[in-house]
Order: structure tokens, then C-alpha cells, then sequence
């Protein structure tokens, strides 16, 4: 049996027609708390919800031209706490994974993908993730 390198589900990260309305679903309905916002120059294009602990959901809002209208399900990510060993580990099965890279939100991120094409993000979170940080605090994007 291989080292169990998946800590936890960190997040999923879903797609919104109305951030908003998104926003105020999740806050008022189920009480999540925003941790931080996204944010291309002065538009607003997404927000991290926390679920508590180190769980988060990850909303964007969503492009009509981009994606598929039944494709409201991005990635999942999953959280471990040794992203250079899991890397070496997948690619050791056969398994392609991109090399890290420190993310706008300042969390080290490597991506793959199930047989079926289904996204996978794997997190190392590190002393200055935004996902830690005051609810109040924007990540500015380029991409």
C-alpha cells in the first residue's frame, strides 16, 4: 500500500450564472463564511467559501461561451501535505501531473486527471494561503 499522501478534500470548485446570489445562497442558507475573493482588475469573477476547518467550496463565476451548460462542476482538489512526493508517486504509476506551481493564492497546486477526464487539483498549503487569511482579502488574478 502506497503512503497515503491525501490529507483531506480540500475544496470543489463549482461554476455560477450570479455570484451574488451564489454568494448569499451559501452564506445565509448554510452559513459558510467568504474567506476571500477573486478578482480580475476591479471585477469581481469568484469567491472562497469556508466550511470549516480546512474544507473550502471555490465558486467562479461562469462563462457561457467556456463551458458546456451542464458543466457546473469544475475540479475537485485534494489536500496533502507532501505535493513533491505525491507528484513523484503518480508520475511513478504512470499517472501525468503537472509540475508545481505557486498559485495566486499562494498555495503550491499540481493538476491531473481521472480515467473519465474528471479534473483533479492537489493543494499543499503553505504559511501565506489566502484560504487561512481575513475574509476581506482579494486575489488577484491575470488568467
Amino acid at each position: 500500500m502506497p503512503k497515503p499522501f491525501i490529507k483531506q478534500l480540500a475544496h470543489v470548485c463549482i461554476f455560477s450564472r450570479d455570484l451574488e446570489k451564489s454568494e448569499a445562497f451559501y452564506r445565509e442558507g448554510f452559513g459558510f463564511d467568504t474567506a476571500f475573493i477573486f478578482k480580475r482588475g476591479e471585477e469581481k469573477i469568484g469567491f472562497y467559501l469556508s466550511l470549516g476547518g480546512r474544507t473550502f467550496v471555490e465558486v467562479f463565476s461562469k462563462d457561457s461561451a467556456r463551458y458546456d451548460e451542464t458543466n457546473q462542476i469544475n475540479h475537485f482538489c485534494f489536500e496533502t501535505e507532501d505535493i513533491d512526493g505525491l507528484i513523484a508517486h503518480l508520475r511513478a504509476q504512470g499517472i501525468s501531473a503537472t509540475d508545481k506551481k505557486l498559485g495566486a493564492d499562494n498555495t503550491w497546486q499540481s493538476w491531473t486527471a481521472d480515467p473519465d477526464g474528471v479534473k483533479l487539483e492537489i493543494f499543499q498549503y503553505t504559511p501565506e494561503s489566502m484560504q487561512f487569511g481575513s475574509p476581506d482579502t482579494v486575489c488577484q488574478v491575470d488568467w
